[in-house]
């Protein structure tokens, strides 16, 4: 029982040692209190938190409510057969539009008649001149054809002398009474028989010399070759109809790169700004930072009812070697 009550005294907890010190409670307090002060203060909505600078940075970062995204300004590059937005104010701007830029006519050479190419003196992109032989064709049957030709002229041309010797002579003799007066009318209708046989001749000659001239074919205007759609020995018919053409049908096509226009096709809503004669701006898509001065040549008499659009062609003033047919360009068309 000794040990028992000396083990239970050395577990005894002195009476001051349980009490707490009131210090280190109010501390506890305080600091809470402290801490809750402080949530609230930059909790507290202010007009002075609307901007907060991060750092050293210079830029803001703004809690308002995000306002309407503002419209992004026109541009003036856009889509072919489509319009933007009205020009700013202060320019005599009212409608842009893009297209390509075309040759305002662009010749397909084709053969007269069905022939072999002999000889072809150019190539695509060769400059050429008005009547500069481009293309032989094999001209051996219209030579030949010629000179069988030109063998019945001069028979025929021997058979009109004849005739008329004959006539003069019946002539005198009836006037001597040696002959009769029908061997006179006989001997005159023998002339007209042969001068007409005569001119029917020089028809035919006129005709296979026509032909022959056909198989040097010529440039018809100063320009460039754009195509060069057959080779030598190939076989070539005349082209018999418009629209599409091919290899069979063309020898060459050729145009003036000085004689270029802008085609385009504008929607019907935008119509009413354009104008027979309406000054342009254009700009290649290639070269923006180039403008050239054009106006409205063409408006086609009938509208594309699947597109809702009307061709306009815009001619082009003073072309250089930057503007390339088929490729494309902007259009401003100007109010004055």
């Amino acid at each position: 029982m000794g040990i028992d009550a000396e083990k239970l005294k050395n577990l005894h907890i002195a009476p001051e040692a349980k009490r707490r010190t009131g210090g280190a409670i109010w501390g506890i307090f305080l600091g809470v209190i402290l801490l809750t002060v402080a949530a609230i203060y930059f909790a507290w909505p202010r007009e002075a938190d609307a901007h907060r600078i991060f750092g050293k940075s210079n830029s803001a970062t703004t809690n308002a409510p995000p306002t309407a995204p503002t419209a992004a300004p026109a541009t003036k590059s856009v889509a072919a057969g489509s319009t933007n937005a009205p020009a700013p104010a202060g320019d005599n701007l009212v409608l842009t539009v893009s297209g390509h830029i075309i040759n305002r006519e662009r010749i397909a050479i084709s053969p007269r008649f069905m022939g072999t190419v002999s000889w072809i003196g150019v190539k695509k992109g060769d400059p050429v001149t008005n009547g500069q032989v481009v293309v032989l064709l094999d001209d051996s049957e219209y030579r030949a054809r010629l000179h069988e030709i030109e063998g019945r002229l001069a028979t025929a041309q021997a058979g009109v002398e004849r005739a008329r010797l004959d006539y003069d002579r019946m002539v005198r003799l009836n006037r001597t009474h040696t002959e009769s007066q029908k061997a006179e009318d006989d001997a005159r209708l023998q002339l007209l028989s042969t001068e007409a046989s005569l001119k029917e001749v020089q028809g035919a000659y006129e005709v296979a010399k026509t032909y022959l001239d056909w198989t040097v074919i010529r440039s018809p205007i100063n320009g460039v070759v754009m195509e060069k759609l057959v080779q030598p020995f190939e076989l070539v018919v005349p082209q018999s109809f418009g629209g599409t053409r091919g290899p069979s049908t063309a020898l060459i096509a050729v145009a003036d790169p000085k004689d270029l226009q802008v085609e385009i096709d504008v929607n019907e809503s935008d119509l009413a700004k354009i104008f027979m004669g309406q000054k342009c701006r254009l700009s290649p898509e290639a070269y923006p930072d180039r403008n050239y001065v054009g106006q409205v040549a063409e408006i086609a008499p009938e509208a594309d009812r699947q597109k809702g659009t009307l061709q306009i062609k815009v001619q082009i003033k003073d072309p250089d070697h930057f503007l390339t047919p088929q490729l494309m360009a902007r259009v401003d068309f100007l109010a004055r």
